[in-house]
Formats: structure tokens, C-alpha cells, sequence
């Protein structure tokens, strides 16, 4: 283990672990609400610094991410833990644990994996990168001096000092906006959603950013609760690219699935208000396809995660020459 940054000794080998809104009080010889920051005789130590469950090549898409280097793939890496507990998370078996045998990982060997793969370059994700922003720290800038991309798939549950120093090195960020409710976060998360929405108000001019919301039957499926969050995003910059994701029943939860009439009244209502709506988890007819917002034209077409540029020239559209909100 490596000792921990962002935490501050107490009282009684106390530690006071800042990284996140949780700011956890850890007792000696115990863990925080992650499950993998430490303390030890009264030092906060992070059992995952450079430690990887997962690691492998995705889509860009996989992530998602559709306005950002479609098309291309990414090394993604992953770690145990996560400062939320989703009673529906797709990973629990890596993120709800704190004591799994993990791999060593160095930035050297990432950077020359991501090259020979043809990668654009290194995301953090599987599990909740915030956790391991030790990790981060250590890799992002090797990519950023390379040439390469940082990209985070989050819940965007950071507290600000971390956030504004890790900043300089993300390329791109797709944060999880699980509800519109304090409730459910509260309840299916064991978290609190106001960090959330104050984190991607401060982010979304400040790096390229795309939402997702999952929605589960009964729990956020409400209309009333989606158009709230549509305005939200609306009021932000309706260029910001949204993703409704399908949910299916997992780890502790066993809600049906997300019926495809759910997620199309949901696509349908937010492409009114939003410039650039998706639906994943499940094939709609168009839900994948990136239109241009100012004359309908194509723009990208996309089919499991494989995307095909038909109608862009650089990043604006070849029929009227309207940008695209983007990297491409």
C-alpha cells in the first residue's frame, strides 16, 4: 500500500480522508466508505495505487462516449471499490469489494500497450476512477506528454481540490447523473446527488463532457423527474450529449427491465430540448445516430458500437456547416 493523498490526521490515529463528499472519519485499522483507502496506525494508505482488475480495448462508444473520437478505440483500465454502493451496479464484483488480488500496473507499459493497440489513448473506468486518483496522477500525464487522450467514466462524486488537479490531463468525461431525486441517491446509492449536479455545472465548459442517466422501472422512470433533468441540462448547454441507458436487474436488484417505450419517450422528449440524444442498452430505430441539430442531416451512423461518419467534414456538418459540439 502507498500512503494516500487529500486526507488530514486526527485525533485518536484518526484520519480525515477530503477526496470525496463522503469525507469519511476512518478509525485506526479501518477502511473508508470506499472500501480501499486505509488507516493504518493513524497514515491513510490506498491499497489500489497502480493496482488494475481490468484492463483490456473498447470502443470509444462503449463508454460512452459518441462526440468524442468516434469511431476509434481505447485502452481501458479498471481497479476495485467505489464511493457509492448502487444496489443495481453492473460491476459489484469488483467495485463492492476492497479485497481482491489486483495486478501492478506502470505508466511506461500502458503508454506502450495503448500505442501498439492504436489506441487514442487510456480510460479510467469499469469502477469509479475518483477513488484512485493516486493512480491517475500517476498515469495521466504520461498520456498527456504522449500525445494521447484521459478519459473518465465517472459518478463525478469528487470533491473540488482533486478534481481541479487531476482537470489538466482529462480530455473527456462521461459522468453518471443516476436520478434527478435526493431520495434515490440517497437510498439506491448511499450517496447524495447535489456533489453531482454542482460538479457537472463546473465541468461542462471546462472539458468535453457527455451525461448518461439509467433509468429503472419505478424508481427514476418518472416523466416529470426526466424532463426535469432534460431542462437542467438544457439550461447548461443543449449541446451536451445525453445517454438514456436501459437498465437490467443486477447485484441487489431485481426490477424488470427497462420497457423500449420508457427509454423512447424519454429520447423523444429530450431531443426536443437537447441537441444530441441517445439510448443504449437496447436497439431504437436512430437513438444511436448523431444528426445534426440545425438540418437533420446524418452525421454519424452507429450499430454495437460501431460508428461510421457519413455526413462531417472535420467537426461540422457537410450539408450546412454547423459545428459539432466535440473532439473528431
Amino acid at each position: 500500500m502507498k500512503e494516500a493523498l487529500y486526507y488530514e490526521k486526527s485525533d485518536n490515529k484518526r484520519v480525515h480522508c477530503h477526496l470525496c463528499p463522503v469525507e469519511c472519519v476512518i478509525s485506526d485499522g479501518k477502511a473508508g466508505n470506499c472500501r480501499v483507502r486505509y488507516n493504518n496506525a493513524g497514515v491513510l494508505y490506498s491499497k489500489i495505487t497502480d493496482r488494475v482488475s481490468g484492463l483490456g480495448m473498447d470502443p470509444i462508444e462503449k463508454k460512452p462516449l459518441y462526440h468524442f473520437m468516434p469511431g476509434r478505440s481505447i485502452l481501458s483500465i479498471g481497479t476495485m471499490g467505489c464511493n457509492f454502493h448502487c444496489k443495481f451496479c453492473q460491476n459489484a464484483d469488483i467495485s463492492q469489494t476492497g479485497d481482491l488480488e489486483l495486478d501492478e500496473v506502470d505508466p511506461a507499459s500502458l503508454l506502450e500497450m495503448a500505442r501498439q493497440k492504436d489506441s487514442i489513448g487510456i480510460a479510467f473506468t469499469y469502477t469509479e476512477p475518483s477513488i484512485w486518483i493516486e493512480t491517475i496522477l500517476d498515469i495521466a500525464p504520461v498520456f498527456t506528454k504522449a500525445g494521447l487522450k484521459n478519459v473518465l467514466v465517472t459518478n463525478g462524486y469528487f470533491n473540488r481540490k482533486p478534481l481541479d488537479d487531476i482537470l489538466p490531463y482529462i480530455d473527456a468525461m462521461n459522468i453518471d447523473v443516476k436520478a434527478f431525486r435526493e431520495d434515490f441517491y440517497r437510498k439506491v446509492c448511499g450517496a447524495k446527488l447535489k456533489p453531482v449536479l454542482e460538479n457537472v455545472e463546473y465541468l461542462h465548459d471546462k472539458t468535453h463532457l457527455e451525461l448518461t442517466m439509467l433509468i429503472v422501472p419505478t424508481l427514476n422512470d418518472d416523466m416529470k423527474e426526466i424532463a426535469e433533468f432534460v431542462d437542467w441540462v438544457a439550461g447548461m448547454d443543449r449541446e451536451i450529449p445525453v445517454h438514456f441507458s436501459r437498465y437490467f436487474p443486477r447485484y441487489q436488484m431485481d426490477h424488470e427491465a427497462t420497457p423500449e417505450r420508457t427509454l423512447a419517450a424519454a429520447f423523444e422528449y429530450a431531443r426536443k430540448r437537447l441537441a444530441h440524444v441517445y439510448v443504449g442498452n437496447i436497439r431504437i430505430p436512430g437513438a444511436e445516430d448523431t444528426v445534426c441539430a440545425s438540418c437533420g442531416n446524418l452525421l454519424i451512423s452507429r450499430s454495437a458500437y460501431l460508428a461510421e461518419i457519413k455526413g462531417m467534414k472535420g467537426g461540422s456538418c457537410s450539408k450546412c456547416g454547423k459545428t459539432v459540439k466535440g473532439v473528431f
